[in-house]
C-alpha cells in the first residue's frame, strides 16, 4: 500500500508532462470534438419539429406539439412507401454492385505485371471520382439518347431495329443509376482493397507458388482471405448507407415518366420539406430514414459478431 502512495504522484507528475508534451495534438483534438458537438450533435434538437406544426415564425417554443401524428401521415402516405421501396431497391442494388465491382478490380489490377500500366489505369479509373453528378449525368444523358453512342452500337450490332429511350422506360432507370454510381466510384473504392492486399505476406505467394498454385488459386485461397477483415468492415459501414441511395442522380435523371421508380426519401423531403414548407413532415421522414440506417448497422453487426466476422463494436 506505500509503495502504491509513493508511486502515485510520480504517475500524476508523468502524466502532465504528457499533456504538455502532447498540447498542440490535444488542443487541436479539442477543436476537432468542439466542432462535431456544434454541427453534428446541437443540430439534433431540431428533430422537435416532427413532433409539432414547425411554423418558422412561431419557432420551437411557440410552434403547437402534434405528437406522432406527422409519422402517421408519412405510414399511410401511398407516395411515401413507395419512396421507401425505391429507395431501398437502389440502394441494395448500389451497395451490391459498387462493393462487388470494387474489390473485383481491386484484385485484377493487383494482377498485372507491369507496374507503370497499373498505375495509369489506376489513376485513370479514380478520376471520375472527383466529377460532379452533374456532369455525370450530363455524360450518360448523351450516350443514352436517341442519337447517342449506346443507341448506335446496338444498331449496328443488329441487336435493335429502332432506338430506345432509355430515360422513358421505368425499367432501365435503377439499372442506369448503379451503372453510374460503379462507374464514378469504383476505382475510388478499390484503393483501400489495394491498400489491404498489398499488406498480405508476399512469402505466402511464393509458398503457393512453390506448390502450383495458378493465378486463381491464390486470389482464392491467399487474396480474398487476406483481405476478408477489410471486406466484413467496409460492408458493415455500407449497409448503413442503403438508404442513403442518393440525389443529385435520381434528381437529374427522373423525369415524368420515371417518377414512379426515381422518386427517393432525400428527393421526398425536399419536395415536402422545403417546397410545401412543411418542415415537421421533412424531419419526420428524416429521423426514419436514420433510425433505419442505424438500426441496419446495428442488425449487421450483431449477425457478424455471431457468425465470427469482424464487427464495428
Amino acid at each position: 500500500m506505500r509503495k502504491k502512495k509513493g508511486n502515485t504522484p510520480n504517475a500524476k507528475k508523468i502524466t502532465w508532462a504528457e499533456i504538455k508534451r502532447q498540447k498542440f495534438l490535444l488542443i487541436w483534438s479539442a477543436i476537432f470534438i468542439l466542432y462535431g458537438i456544434i454541427f453534428y450533435y446541437v443540430p439534433l434538437g431540431g428533430w422537435i419539429m416532427a413532433f409539432q406544426n414547425y411554423k418558422p415564425a412561431k419557432g420551437f417554443l411557440g410552434s403547437d406539439f402534434v405528437g406522432l401524428d406527422k409519422f402517421k401521415f408519412l405510414f399511410t402516405d401511398s407516395t411515401f412507401l413507395q419512396v421507401i421501396r425505391n429507395t431501398f431497391a437502389m440502394g441494395v442494388l448500389i451497395l451490391i454492385s459498387t462493393f462487388v465491382m470494387a474489390i473485383v478490380f481491386a484484385i485484377l489490377l493487383n494482377e498485372m505485371r507491369s507496374m507503370k500500366g497499373k498505375k495509369v489505369v489506376q489513376t485513370i479509373s479514380y478520376l471520375p471520382h472527383f466529377l460532379s453528378w452533374i456532369i455525370v449525368t450530363g455524360i450518360l444523358h448523351d450516350a443514352l439518347s436517341g442519337t447517342g453512342i449506346v443507341n448506335e452500337v446496338l444498331m449496328k450490332l443488329g441487336l435493335i431495329k429502332q432506338t430506345v429511350n432509355f430515360f422513358a422506360k421505368p425499367g432501365y432507370f435503377w439499372p442506369i443509376v448503379a451503372f453510374a454510381n460503379v462507374w464514378k466510384e469504383t476505382g475510388w473504392n478499390a484503393i483501400i482493397y489495394l491498400a489491404a492486399i498489398t499488406a498480405i505476406d508476399p512469402s505466402l505467394y511464393e509458398a503457393a507458388a512453390i506448390d502450383g498454385a495458378g493465378r486463381w488459386a491464390k486470389i482464392r485461397h491467399i487474396t480474398l482471405p487476406g483481405i476478408r477483415p477489410t471486406i466484413m468492415i467496409l460492408l458493415l459501414i455500407n449497409i448503413g448507407n442503403v438508404l442513403n441511395a442518393g440525389f443529385e442522380v435520381q434528381y437529374l435523371l427522373g423525369n415524368g415518366l420515371v417518377q414512379s421508380v426515381s422518386q427517393t426519401i432525400d428527393i421526398y423531403i425536399l419536395k415536402w420539406g422545403i417546397s410545401q414548407f412543411d418542415y415537421s413532415l421533412g424531419t419526420a421522414a428524416g429521423i426514419f430514414k436514420s433510425a433505419v440506417s442505424i438500426g441496419l448497422v446495428i442488425i449487421a453487426n450483431q449477425i457478424a459478431k455471431r457468425t465470427g466476422e469482424d464487427k464495428l463494436f
